[in-house]
């Protein structure tokens, strides 16, 4: 994990997320005060939620994914969660769960704040308030969503769609097409649409045979995104 971070790197980073970005310096400065920021590597751990119940995350650099373990002591992925997300105790209450935050990207930074004293920061700011609102909405509305596909769509038509959604969030323009840097195992992503390594395994040899993908270990290539969408139907 990280060295310290100064008081005015804490500020640029604050300064520089969606939620943040509207107050004035002398505002930022003071929230600076009671933030804690950490850093960590591909595969580390951040956090575990029974040790730090009483703190909401941002997450300021890289991607993480938010795991538990089931019954038998498997790891099971619930989220994918990318720069600017939040995590924690979103709802500001202090439910206990059995879930921990991993590393995915190669360097990963969170900023964090204790519940009380995040609910006495948007107290004191509206427009705060109002924006932390919308986060929390906009997260649920992805969890609903993607709810609503375990319920009612086939598992093809979920891994399209959940690619769908990975290369309009971090997909990069290429000449060869849409290129994602491939930091998901098949067994991560199995775990996100509720299917298995073996089938997702299948479905993406599939998807290549019919030149809608291509991939290795570093990166997916998805050549013609509208493609990928007709094939949804």
């Amino acid at each position: 994990m990280t060295p310290q971070f100064s008081l005015e790197t804490r500020y640029w980073h604050l300064r520089d997320h969606q939620l943040f970005r509207h107050l004035d310096s002398a505002e930022l400065r003071q929230i600076c005060l009671i933030t804690n920021f950490k850093s960590a590597r591909k595969n580390e751990i951040i956090y575990f939620a029974h040790d730090e119940m009483n703190r909401v995350y941002f997450l300021k650099k890289g991607v993480i994914k938010i795991v538990e373990l089931d019954v038998d002591g498997n790891e099971k992925i619930k989220e994918v969660i990318q720069k600017g997300d939040l995590f924690g105790q979103i709802t500001l209450d202090t439910v206990e769960t059995d879930e921990y935050a991993v590393a995915l990207s190669d360097a990963v930074t969170v900023c964090s704040f204790k519940i009380e004293d995040f609910e006495n920061v948007i107290q004191q700011n509206p427009t705060l308030a109002i924006k932390f609102t919308k986060l929390i909405g906009l997260r649920f509305r992805r969890l609903e969503n993607r709810y609503t596909n375990l319920m009612f769509k086939d598992v093809r038509t979920r891994l399209l769609l959940f690619l769908e959604e990975w290369a309009e969030k971090e997909g990069t323009p290429t000449p060869e097409g849409i290129t994602l840097k491939n930091y998901l195992t098949h067994q991560d992503v199995a775990g996100l649409i509720c299917s298995t390594r073996q089938t997702v395994t299948q479905l993406f040899s599939e998807l290549k045979q019919h030149g809608l993908l291509d991939y290795n270990r570093s990166n997916i290539i998805i050549p013609d995104i509208k493609q990928l969408r007709k094939f949804t139907v």
